[in-house]
Order: C-alpha cells, then structure tokens, then sequence
C-alpha cells in the first residue's frame, strides 16, 4: 500500500504528513484513532534491508527500545507488520533535532547545561539496562515541545551480550566527528565509554556551536581525535573546561565516567534526577516477540533462499557485509590509522581487491578455488573461510575472504591468513588466488588504474 495522507494504517492509526525519510524508511506523523494521541510512524520496506542484511540491525533496534523507559529516550509504542512493511508506531517528538537549534548559533551555559543533564541521565539509565548507543551527536537528540531533550536512533545501538569474549564491542560504528579513539582503533571498546566520549564532543558543540576535531583533511582530523587535540574557545568556563578535558581523554582507561560526571559541581548545578519508568531486566529473550511476528514472513523467504543456495550442511546463508566509512578511508594507504595507534606494524598480512561481479559470483569463483586447491570452504555470514588439507611449516593455512558491499554494483573483498606460515600464503595469494581471481578482479590495492572508483566517504557511519 502507498503511505498517502489520511490513509488508515492497520486500522489504528490515521496517517498524516511525511516527517522524513532515508533510504530504507521513511517516517510520519500519525494519530492514534482510538485516543487521538499524535505518534510518529517509522515505515521499513522488508525486501529492501533484507537484500542489504539490516534485518538482524532492525530486530536490534525494536529489542533495544523496548528494554528503554526514560522520559529523556523516545519511547516506542508498538511494533506492526504487513507482508511487505514493518511499522513502528514512536513518540512524536515536536520540536525536532537538537542539532536545528545549536545550527542556529551556540546555546548559552544553562541551556546547554540542561540538555547535557538529560542526555546523561539518559545514557546512564541505557548503560543500566545494558545498552549502548554508538551514535550520539545533535541530530540524534530531540527536543520536545516543553524544551526537554529524547533521544532517539538507536539503529547502531548495542546490548551487552553483543560483546566478545574479551569484554568489548568490536563494531566500527558512529559518525567519525563524534567517535571516540577506541572505536577507530578496532581492537574492542567499552561501548559505555565510547558514549561517555560522545556526550563530551555534544557537550562542547552546544556551548560553541562547532566540533571539538574538525579538519577538512579527514587523516589529520583523526590524528587530533587520537591525541585529544583540542582547544576550548575563551567563553567556556573553567569548570567546563576542566570537565571536557576528562571526557575527551583519549585513554579509555583513565577517562573520566559518567558516575562521576554526575558528581561534577558545574553539572549537578540546578539539576534534578528523573525516575524512569519500570522496565523488564535486560534480557535478551525480553519483549522480542513482536520482533520475530514482524520479520516472520521476511525469515521465512530467506531461509528458502538459503536452502537453495547453501552449497553443504551447516553453513549459514551468504551475504556481503555492509562497508561503513572507516573501511572505505582506510582503502588508500595514505589514511591508514593502525599507526595512530599501534607501535606493532607486524599485522597479517592481508591483499584486498575491488569487483564489480555480483556477490553470488565472487563466492562461486572462491568455491571453485577451493575445489581446485583442495580446500575446504565455509559460509558464515559475509565470509568466506578457507581451509587448507595439506601440512604447511606452521599448520595447515588458513584464509578469511571477506565480502563488503560499497553499493550494488561495487564490491570490496578482504583477504587475510588467520593461520598457517606467511611465507606460504603470500605464495598461494602470489601462484593461485590472484591468477584464478583475474577475471573477476577490477583492481587490486595499490595497482594503478586509469580511473577512480565510485566511492564516498559519508558522514554518517553504520555497521
């Protein structure tokens, strides 16, 4: 069904003006027939982010706003489905993005302090719950119609259980102005500290009305976020000024936390803690069922889609991996930030090339590849492992062929060993991958070509 202006939705909801809209939804403003309560409807296209493989992204987000009852945090009503949409019926929030008023010019200190009391309140009350933002900034803070802020967007967002075993998050993530040190590193980062980071890059935004690390060279930028390179203009006050700089400390370790930012003198001035409403503990299994009923039809095609392509049992259905911007940056050498924070450059070693062939194609040539070279191959969501049968000097050899989607018709693929001798598999990469690949090789990285591909660095970063 079209979405059109004084269309019933699901016979609940009378759909009003288009609020906005990106590339896979778009969002309305809506009234509730029953109680005439005013309501944002979020509208997702099922076949358009199960192509891209953001389904598991959005159950994240529907999981993670239910686990969220704060009256700083947009609140999210229900969840409804039809063959092809998915439905988020949210709070309307009236007064719009945060970032329309700080564009305006910078905000005076109370102003400024209010909103930051309540973005704290409320990423404290998410870390409570297990959850973590990953991309705070302006445009993902609301402001209502009474001038208290929400916030809102929590599609990058993550769960506690999402860490590896080393304790941390390992998604590259956020929007790279506002993105602590740690998240560029890629090494794993306390996902609450990183939001900490973030709050304190909102915080000196508001009060100045421009980022902390800004540069139009995007590897100096990082150089400065690395160092905390940052100076406060003269207007900041002291107490501000000292603030930022143990939020904007580039050690995760000795920055400062969001328990004792709220024991800060100048923050604790004029402010009030709210309650947040009671909400089921932070399980995974919690409030998810809505989740699975709206993605029924959408899991029933792709495991069909997935029985008729896998190529042997147990292996999980194959798709390219979303490129974000770091991983396009770090294509040319010249914007390689392992050595910002790395004294060990001994890596890997890993060989990257770009294609134009579809995703099913590359897969097709690495399995027959494998046939050839007498490896065994496994699918695992955008990778490729390959095993090797016969005893090299370390072991047998080991290679990861990851698969990223830049757009349709652009593919990056990531080969590194992850065991066996280097020797050996420069060797293979040398004698058998690249020869075999050729016909489906636009460049390798670092080979000169006659012309650029079609790539943009965006803002905005997503995993």
């Amino acid at each position: 069904m079209e979405v059109k202006k004084g269309n019933i939705l699901m016979h609940k909801y009378e759909v009003g003006r288009l609020l906005g809209k990106g590339t896979f939804a778009k969002v309305y403003h809506a009234r509730n027939l029953k109680s005439g309560q005013s309501v944002a409807i979020k509208i997702i296209d099922k076949e358009k982010v199960q192509k891209v493989g953001l389904i598991d992204q959005i159950k994240r987000e529907i999981s993670v706003m239910r686990l969220v009852r704060h009256p700083n945090v947009v609140q999210l009503f229900e969840v409804m489905a039809s063959k092809t949409k998915i439905y988020f019926a949210m709070e309307y929030v009236r007064g719009g993005e945060l970032f329309n008023k700080v564009a305006k010019g910078k905000l005076k200190e109370d102003v400024a302090r209010k909103y930051f009391q309540q973005l704290i309140g409320a990423v404290d009350y998410c870390h409570s719950r297990g959850v973590y933002h990953r991309d705070i900034k302006p445009e993902n803070l609301l402001v209502d119609e009474n001038g208290n802020l929400k916030v809102s967007d929590f599609g990058l967002s993550a769960l506690w259980e999402s860490r590896g075993q080393d304790g941390l998050l390992h998604t590259t993530c956020g929007t790279p102005a506002y993105v602590a040190p740690e998240v560029i590193n890629k090494k794993g980062y306390d996902g609450a500290k990183a939001d900490t980071w973030s709050c304190g890059v909102v915080l000196f935004v508001l009060l100045a009305a421009f980022l902390p690390f800004h540069d139009t060279n995007l590897m100096e930028m990082y150089r400065k976020i690395s160092r905390g390179d940052f100076k406060s203009p003269q207007w900041f006050p002291p107490e501000v000024r000292k603030l930022l700089s143990r939020i904007l400390d580039p050690n995760p370790s000795s920055r400062i936390s969001v328990d004792k930012i709220m024991e800060n003198s100048w923050f604790k001035k004029g402010f009030k803690q709210i309650e947040a409403s009671l909400a089921p503990p932070c399980d995974p299994n919690t409030s998810i069922r809505d989740v699975h009923e709206a993605f029924a039809s959408t899991n029933h095609s792709a495991e069909e889609s997935s029985n008729k392509n896998s190529s042997g049992a147990g292996t999980s259905p194959m798709r390219p991996t979303c490129f974000n911007a770091f991983d396009i940056i770090s294509l040319s050498p010249g914007f390689d930030l392992s050595g910002l924070f790395e004294n060990d450059m001994n890596h890997r070693p890993q060989e990257r090339f770009m294609s134009t062939q579809p995703a099913a194609t590359i897969v097709s040539k690495f399995e027959a590849i494998a046939q050839t070279e007498r490896f065994k191959c496994l699918k695992k969501d955008g990778t490729l492992k390959l095993q090797g049968s016969k005893e090299g000097r370390k072991g047998q050899l080991g290679i990861d062929a990851e698969i990223f989607e830049v757009t349709p018709s652009f593919y990056v693929v990531e080969m590194k060993k992850t065991a066996g001798d280097t020797l050996e598999y420069m060797e293979f990469c040398d004698n058998g991958l690249k020869p075999s690949l050729k016909d489906i090789v636009w460049t390798w990285q670092g080979t000169e070509q006659q012309q650029q591909p079609p790539l943009v660095v965006a803002p905005e970063v997503v995993s």
